[in-house]
């Protein structure tokens, strides 16, 4: 018996709800826009929206007073970004961050030599691959005289840097950071940096320092509590890893920490930040954000709209 399709229960498209609309669409191109009026006219779906609404939650965030916490990977600084991070953390836009091991060697490199980043592959092929005497040595020596101090990793390095000097101090993440008051923390894992293989190495060293960060990590976390918002760029597993045991600390020793925008940027989705950032801890309240792209893009884009969304009345 063939198939009677006019007994087909049908409605009307009007009657229909329906995602998409030409009001959603983007606005056409024109020369002379604004920044507001390029990221008004972008359309009104997916990671357009979700850029939009992290630049509402910052901006929201610093005009109540609630923290900016920014995890980062080395790749943010290898992509030119420092100036804008330094920037982001006078204005307040970042009010603490933490990154791995890998960022404070290319923040030291950059800021006391005035490059980074070889060639890995290349370097690899005759064992030289992370073999700098002045990047092994005074990563090191940063490290072993700040622990001695009492100092975290990233205060550390950031400490040897302002003491030091440079030919790019001032687009030094970490050396900003100890100069306006504001914590970078550092997590490292033994074995995974360059640092590690120089005879100057201590892991004793290495690890108190970044398990100081780690405590001071757990500390700050309960100030997200209720309007905080948390952005991972660029960190796949070890400050996804990191944010989600300092967050239950966080919550067992300090009650709810929740109601706030947990944000992950980054070229590529990956399971972790996915999970230990944005799902997992706005289970129960809160926002997840997710913005795939490039980071040489998506952060000056991100912080010229928080930029632009502060300079306006608020409304």
């Amino acid at each position: 018996m063939p198939l009677d399709r006019n007994r087909l229960k049908r409605y009307s498209i009007h009657e229909r709800p329906s995602k998409v609309t030409p009001e959603d669409f983007a606005v056409e191109c024109s020369p002379g826009k604004s920044f507001n009026e390029f990221l008004d006219g972008l359309p009104r779906f997916l990671q357009a929206n979700q850029l939009r609404s992290l630049i509402d939650a910052v901006s929201e965030a610093v005009r109540n007073g609630k923290p900016i916490l920014v995890l980062y990977g080395a790749h943010v600084v290898k992509t030119g970004l420092s100036p804008i991070f330094c920037q982001a953390l006078s204005k307040g836009w970042i009010t603490y961050a933490a990154t791995n091991g890998a960022g404070t060697i290319h923040d030291l490199e950059l800021a006391r030599f005035g490059r980074t980043s070889e060639d890995v592959a290349e370097a690899l092929e005759d064992g030289s691959f992370g073999m700098a005497i002045e990047t092994g040595t005074e990563w090191n020596q940063a490290v072993n005289e700040g622990a001695e101090k009492g100092m975290g990793l990233g205060e550390a390095v950031g400490d040897w840097i302002l003491s030091k000097g440079g030919p790019s101090t001032n687009h030094s993440i970490l050396a900003t950071a100890n100069r306006l008051g504001r914590p970078v923390t550092s997590h490292a894992a033994i074995g995974t940096d360059i640092t590690h293989i120089h005879p100057e190495s201590n892991g004793e060293s290495i690890g108190v320092a970044s398990y100081r960060d780690f405590e001071l990590l757990c500390q700050r976390i309960p100030e997200l509590n209720d309007g905080g918002v948390v952005i991972n760029i660029g960190s796949a597993v070890i400050l996804p890893e990191v944010f989600l045991k300092a967050l239950s600390v966080a919550r067992n020793l300090a009650g709810p920490v929740r109601n706030f925008t947990a944000a992950n940027l980054d070229m590529n989705r990956h399971y972790r930040p996915s999970q230990n950032v944005l799902l997992r801890p706005t289970r129960s309240s809160g926002q997840a954000l997710e913005v795939i792209g490039p980071h040489e893009i998506l952060v000056p884009m991100l912080f010229q709209g928080v930029c632009e969304k502060l300079a306006q009345p608020k409304q």
